[in-house]
């Protein structure tokens, strides 16, 4: 059965952006979704998110998965990636205005710190997924922005989406991120 986890970044939860909107419409798609609140969401910590993420026993990741995440889970997914047991691959993951490494602004530093303080094990991230896309844009206010995704890209390939002045694809760039079309076009 396909599946799709939706994953929000820190200092924010399961009914913020456009995560309800891409819920409802990837139900209609026939995917079972989940959009877990994410604990300590303002200060991200790897250990309790993978707890949380791992100890649902309705969950399950399969060949037809597809983890879409936002910002610190954008980067998270690469952590749960390395975590999936040897021979488990989904299908897509998809990265929205993730950090691949902290930038120089130490006032984002406790909602990435924890994602990216340790290196990433890149083959075993790129074992466990067919397809990537980085979606990133020129102008993140929170140091996210496309120098991130070409990070990702350099390492993992897939496809690396520029959208020019879109900051960081959420509410604080306008109402039109209560909705955002261009990930189910990536998810189809």
């Amino acid at each position: 059965m396909k599946n799709a986890l939706i994953l929000h970044g820190a200092a924010n939860n399961s009914h913020g952006n456009w995560f309800p909107w891409l819920k409802k419409v990837l139900e209609t798609k026939g995917f079972a979704v989940w959009v877990p609140d994410l604990p300590h969401a303002d200060k991200p910590t790897v250990a309790k998110w993978l707890h949380h993420i791992f100890s649902n026993k309705f969950w399950k990741f399969t060949n037809e998965s597809v983890i879409i995440g936002h910002s610190a889970g954008a980067t998270f997914i690469l952590r749960l990636l390395e975590k999936l047991p040897v021979g488990v691959k989904i299908s897509k993951a998809i990265l929205v205005a993730g950090p691949a490494e902290l930038g120089t602004k130490k006032e984002y530093f406790q909602y990435k710190e924890n994602l990216v303080r340790d290196p990433f094990n890149w083959k075993k991230i790129k074992d466990s997924c067919n397809q990537f896309y980085f979606v990133h844009s020129d102008n993140d206010q929170y140091e996210c922005g496309v120098d991130q995704g070409m990070i990702f890209h350099q390492h993992l390939n897939g496809e690396l989406v520029f959208k020019p002045g879109e900051r960081h694809f959420n509410l604080e760039n306008g109402e039109h991120y209560k909705k955002f079309p261009l990930i189910v076009q990536l998810v189809d």
